[in-house]
């Protein structure tokens, strides 16, 4: 049997955000305060309500061909993604750490020249302060940082790197949700992995306390008998 009126219209709201309380105002109802969704909880409850709504979420799975198992595997995938193949904090080499005796290392000559020729344009400059290259040429920051490198001491130095997000695959391109431009610099922005992971939990029913009653059971002699079992469980 369809629905008609208000029900239905709450029925049709509901499935476009899953917000209750929003889709009972919009659906006309009217409430104030907190008994909204009091009343939007009562009326998921109603027995042709929630069929109505498992109706209209299957023909919409069916119209757009998405399952709940896409989805599911959607959240899994962003809550497993890794982070380090979007952004990473690297340890890089320092000037010294590959320089003939460990003396500063240019990237080229020009590199070189172009320092030569700041340094001597200071006024009254000592030539003796003058840089050299003494340590060579072909400085390559990416290298992991030389252990007996007298100058870090084998820490080398911090360096953030973001990946080339063009080139994103798999998980990596899931977890990525753009970049932000800051004050501090660029902000790599990532999909919310603890709560992708609480989805993911949800949608398995982990959260879920598992207690059978039978229909002859008495009700207040299990409250308190699981009661009592708790208090014994905080003495020990």
């Amino acid at each position: 049997m369809k629905l008609a009126g208000k029900q239905a219209r709450f029925v049709e709201e509901y499935i476009v955000d899953l917000n209750a309380a929003a889709a009972y105002r919009r659906a006309g109802y009217k409430a104030r305060g907190n008994s909204a969704e009091a009343s939007a909880s009562k009326l998921l409850r109603h027995p042709k309500v929630a069929a109505a709504i498992a109706a209209a979420q299957s023909e919409r799975s069916a119209r757009t061909e998405i399952t709940a198992d896409m989805v599911l595997q959607r959240w899994w995938d962003i809550a497993m993604a890794e982070p380090n193949d979007l952004i990473q904090l690297r340890r890089i080499c320092c000037r010294h750490c590959y320089g003939i005796d460990f003396a500063y290392q240019w990237i080229d000559a020009d590199e070189f020249n172009a320092a030569l020729k700041a340094a001597a344009m200071v006024e009254n400059a000592d030539p003796r302060t003058f840089p050299t290259d003494d340590g060579g040429y072909g400085f390559n920051k990416t290298l992991t940082p030389h252990s007996d490198c007298p100058q870090c001491w084998g820490e080398g130095r911090e360096d953030v790197f973001a990946h080339d997000t063009r080139y994103l695959r798999g998980r990596a391109r899931i977890l990525y949700a753009g970049v932000e431009i800051t004050r501090e610099g660029l902000k790599i922005r990532m999909k919310d992995q603890d709560k992708a992971l609480e989805n993911v939990a949800k949608h398995l029913g982990m959260f879920k306390e598992k207690i059978e009653v039978d229909a002859g059971e008495n009700i207040a002699a299990l409250i308190a008998a699981r009661r009592a079992k708790f208090m014994k469980g905080n003495e020990q």
